[in-house]
């Protein structure tokens, strides 16, 4: 197993990770040297821990009202071509014997999927998933759990669903997190849909800049409890501290999602790198001049950003 498309085979791994504490991390790109990056971090997190096999999902979005990153892939634009670019990209560089980061087994995922905007992904394309988030947040609950369940129904022996009950924070959005229904609407919509993993409101804001979310870790026990089973996933891990970075897997969060902070640090560095070696753009260098160091520099800081998240959430645990 490296690139793995088979919702069993990718069910038994997420399993496996929580049984040992550990949570699965799924780091989002929306480009071939960021897709890269996460295969190195997990590649060096497992050289280090003497690990022969360890997992990590590489997801996109492609018509997500807020990030469209299977549009950012190439400079056309075509979801198509940037979405199979990107996972065949992944799949040559972990599967095979000829592959450089054979350690790392790549659970690929479809985040963030519009029932109608991503229509094509959720059937056609999702010979390149095993795991999907049917989004419908942007339904009244009654709408969205329709929605989820008839999804599920028709494709929940092909790949794992993760749904949403209601809306998250983005980009700084502020928003009222204790809803004092909210743990028995979640329990309802996890019983009547039929979901794999529920993507929970647990005080993170996705796509955010320096803000003060918190982590509910009370809220995510309590939602766990009421579920009978570890299931959640958590989005906006990118605005938490690092000290906030841990423990997930003990209050039932199995699955974590980040991109924002990654992509924010690893470009300013790149950045800095430019500016380091000017002088010698100026003087025509073609190494100085030439994409590659760049994209190079923004791997390197983004795979050793990735890499500390890894053993944070728990990776070390699974040797």
């Amino acid at each position: 197993m490296s690139f793995i498309t088979n919702r069993d085979q990718a069910k038994s791994i997420i399993e496996d990770t929580a049984k040992k504490g550990a949570t699965l991390a799924i780091f989002c790109t929306a480009s071939h040297w960021n897709t890269e990056a996460i295969l190195r971090a997990a590649q060096t997190v497992a050289l280090k821990n003497g690990l022969k096999r360890i997992p990590v999902a590489i997801a996109m979005t492609s018509h997500y009202e807020h990030m469209q990153q299977t549009m950012r892939v190439t400079r056309s634009g075509c979801f198509k071509a940037g979405l199979r670019s990107v996972m065949d990209y992944a799949k040559l560089l972990c599967d095979g014997p000829d592959a450089p980061y054979q350690e790392v087994d790549v659970l690929p995922h479809l985040d963030h999927a519009d029932p109608v905007k991503d229509s094509w992904e959720l059937t056609e394309g999702l010979d390149y998933f095993c795991s999907v988030m049917f989004d419908a947040q942007r339904y009244s609950l009654e709408e969205n759990m329709r929605l989820t369940a008839d999804y599920v129904k028709k494709y929940g022996d092909k790949v794992l669903v993760e749904g949403a009950v209601e809306s998250l924070g983005v980009g700084n959005e502020k928003k009222a997190q204790q809803n004092d229904d909210y743990i028995e609407k979640a329990a309802e919509y996890v019983k009547k849909t039929g979901v794999d993993f529920l993507v929970a409101d647990l005080g993170t804001e996705q796509q955010s800049e320096g803000t003060e979310a918190r982590y509910l870790k009370e809220r995510a026990v309590e939602l766990t409890a009421n579920l009978g089973k570890p299931m959640l996933v958590l989005h906006g891990t990118s605005s938490l501290s690092n000290k906030d970075i841990k423990g997930f897997s003990e209050d039932g969060v199995i699955r974590v999602n980040m991109w924002t902070r990654i992509v924010r640090e690893s470009g300013q560095y790149a950045a800095k790198r430019i500016l380091e070696r000017y002088p010698l753009i100026e003087s025509n260098n073609f190494e100085a001049c030439e994409a590659k160091q760049y994209i190079d520099d923004n791997i390197d800081c983004a795979s050793e950003i990735m890499a500390q998240v890894l053993e944070a959430i728990g990776y070390t645990k699974l040797a």
